[in-house]
């Protein structure tokens, strides 16, 4: 009688610190960590440096849930009608179908860890800093339709200009 073999051992992957492709996405960067390549589509992983006064604009995710980690400064998130603010060491779900945002809520630069379930969206942030690249604003349909390829739908909430009033923001152009 032989012995059933062992599953395949998947393979090890190894980002040291400051590794990674950079890009920015309009109000924030992005360091790219964990491709969905690298852990079989269960999850991606990235690193969003938010200058001052940076606003992400609010959407929604129709296919992934995102985990974020906050690791410098303070970031302020509102999700649905929850809003917070969190430092160093916080941990936030922003579940898939709610409409959240994110921004600096502080006066120093800030920094997360998002963790992006099942892995995927991290192309839409590779085509958007490829999109981004020569410094020019891309075509008026161009990031709307990258939003739909990806099932990132876009709003503008109603409480928006108290959040961006209130934290001194600089809203993304078109937003």
């Amino acid at each position: 009688m032989t012995e059933p073999s062992a599953p395949p051992v998947p393979p090890l992957t190894v980002v040291r610190p400051g590794e990674g492709s950079e890009g920015f996405l309009g109000s924030i960067g992005v360091a790219f960590k964990l491709w969905g390549q690298d852990t079989g589509g269960a999850v991606s992983v990235v690193e969003h440096p938010f200058p001052v006064g940076a606003l992400v604009p609010p959407h929604l995710h129709t296919r992934e849930d995102e985990y974020s980690i906050v690791t410098e400064g303070e970031i302020g998130f509102r999700s649905g009608d929850r809003e917070t603010v969190l430092g160093a060491g916080g941990y936030i779900t922003k579940p898939r179908g709610e409409l959240h945002t994110m921004w600096n809520a502080g006066s120093v630069p800030a920094r997360m860890i998002e963790i992006i379930s099942p892995a995927g969206f991290e192309h839409f942030f590779r085509e958007m800093t490829e999109m981004l690249a020569d410094g020019q604003p891309p075509a008026a349909d161009a990031v709307p339709v990258l939003a739909a390829k990806y099932g990132l739908v876009l709003g503008r909430p109603a409480w928006l200009p108290d959040v961006i009033s209130r934290y001194d923001l600089t809203p993304p152009p078109g937003l």
